[in-house]
């Protein structure tokens, strides 16, 4: 007699039915893992997927999820990206410009605005709930005229048709840059906020509270710390007490070099900024077309001229000119630019009555490249109320004229490449009869030119007048 197993009530799972299971979690997994990484990690995991595909082949519920992944196509190429070569916009400042109009400087991608159309659009919303939103299309400038590099400087013009803080309610300025023609690609920012209360029309208008200001460009390298203080003493002096010179560090401001300013900023005569920042963004020349519009709108308002020029260079008045008298002379122009005195930085007098270590530059280094008719750098200044942006050497975004023909009236001497001379310049010397005759020296002829050491002595009595430290005799 044949006798049956004995039966149970649990229900027993074979592990033949347990694998297809397993391979199908598994195979979901891996889709949904491939779903939500970067194609790199799909192409990674693409023969994993294969593998789990064929070993699930048996298996119609694992082979009926799959199907939804598609075939690739052997012939279809695709471009990775890595990173960001430049940015669509770097804000360094925004200012208001008016009671209508205000300004933000910043660089952008060199390649996109040469190749490409971005633009801008400006929005003010008003702390007020119950006004409106204003908006209006940008202007904008390219004040480097092509000398960008990954970066090229950009001035944003946002002009609204009323002041959009006229109830002085406070607000933000929202900036939306576009990459290209299409609305629908853009970056928004906030470039500018204004606290309630804090709009003062009256500032707009003269007196300002300077009549010169200095913006200097970037200073970078390693820097004489001597020639920066006898600059800056000389320019005090020159503009007067109602001047103030804003310096930019990009990494030239040393220990020492801070020295010799310290004094002059703790007398309220001169600002430092600290732009070294600047250096993460390849623009030209340590970024010097931003930092001077920059400081052109910062400051637009606190002077009636504004000069542009570097600390190897010093202004002179000729013929016993006042800079009042010149300036008055100019003030029917926006801008005039001014013709250069190109000084040797290493020739000086072979002269053994002189103690030249202990001596200014301005006393020693007394030869002048005297070619005539050649085309020379110029510098400018400019009343900046007038200006949306400007450069280096002139701005062509101004309202009014320009004048050039100014060299009877105002020059200045530049000694060139002296101002990274670590110590002593003196490094030829002429003998005395160089006095009254023309040097040749590298084929170029100089003559000799004692102006400037003419007012060494009142510079250095002046200094230790104002500032109070020891004078180096």
């Amino acid at each position: 007699m044949r006798k049956d197993a004995p039966t149970s009530s649990a229900p027993v799972v074979s592990c033949f039915e347990t694998k297809p299971i397993l391979l199908t979690l598994l195979s979901l997994t891996l889709v949904m893992l491939m779903w939500n990484l970067p194609p790199y990690y799909q192409n990674h995991f693409s023969t994993t997927l294969s593998a789990a595909t064929n070993a699930s082949s048996s298996n119609p519920v694992a082979a009926q999820k799959l199907k939804t992944i598609p075939n690739a196509d052997p012939n279809k190429r695709e471009f990775q990206a890595y990173g960001n070569a430049a940015a669509l916009f770097v804000q360094m400042g925004a200012y208001r410009g008016g009671p209508k109009t205000f300004a933000v400087i910043g660089l952008a991608s060199k390649p996109l605005h040469v190749y490409g159309r971005p633009w801008y659009k400006c929005e003010w919303i008003s702390n007020n709930a119950s006004a409106s939103t204003l908006r209006t299309l940008a202007y904008k400038m390219l004040p480097d005229w092509g000398y960008g590099r990954v970066y090229t400087v950009v001035v944003v013009n946002c002009t609204f048709p009323v002041n959009p803080n006229d109830d002085n309610a406070g607000g933000k300025l929202i900036i939306k840059a576009h990459y290209g023609e299409s609305q629908r690609r853009y970056e928004k920012f906030t470039a500018l906020e204004e606290a309630p209360g804090s709009y003062n029309e009256s500032k707009f208008r003269p007196p300002y509270p300077y009549e010169y200001l200095y913006c200097g460009s970037s200073l970078y390298g390693n820097l004489s710390a001597a020639r920066i203080r006898e600059w800056m003493a000389y320019h005090a002096w020159f503009f007067g007490p109602k001047s103030h010179f804003v310096f930019h560090d990009a990494g030239g401001v040393s220990p020492e070099v801070r020295a010799a300013l310290e004094p002059w900023v703790r007398a309220g005569r001169a600002t430092v900024q600290d732009i070294r920042a600047q250096a993460e963004f390849d623009g030209y020349y340590y970024n010097q077309f931003l930092v001077v519009n920059d400081c052109l709108h910062r400051y637009r308002y606190s002077a009636n001229w504004t000069f542009y020029f570097d600390v190897d260079e010093y202004i002179y008045l000729p013929l016993g000119n006042t800079l009042e008298s010149v300036l008055n002379e100019f003030s029917d122009y926006t801008q005039f630019t001014i013709e250069q005195n190109p000084m040797s930085s290493v020739l000086c007098l072979n002269d053994s009555t002189q103690n030249y270590t202990r001596q200014w530059g301005m006393e020693k280094l007394l030869f002048r490249d005297s070619r005539t008719g050649i085309r020379r750098d110029r510098k400018y200044a400019i009343q900046a109320k007038n200006a949306y942006a400007t450069g280096v050497h002139m701005s062509e975004n101004v309202i009014g004229k320009t004048l050039h023909k100014t060299e009877t009236k105002i020059r200045y001497y530049h000694y060139h490449n002296s101002i990274s001379v670590i110590g002593e310049p003196c490094r030829e010397f002429l003998p005395l009869s160089a006095k009254n005759n023309v040097t040749w020296y590298n084929k170029l002829p100089y003559v000799y030119d004692d102006n400037m050491k003419k007012l060494a002595d009142t510079i250095k009595q002046f200094e230790r007048n104002t500032i109070s430290i020891p004078i180096v005799a």
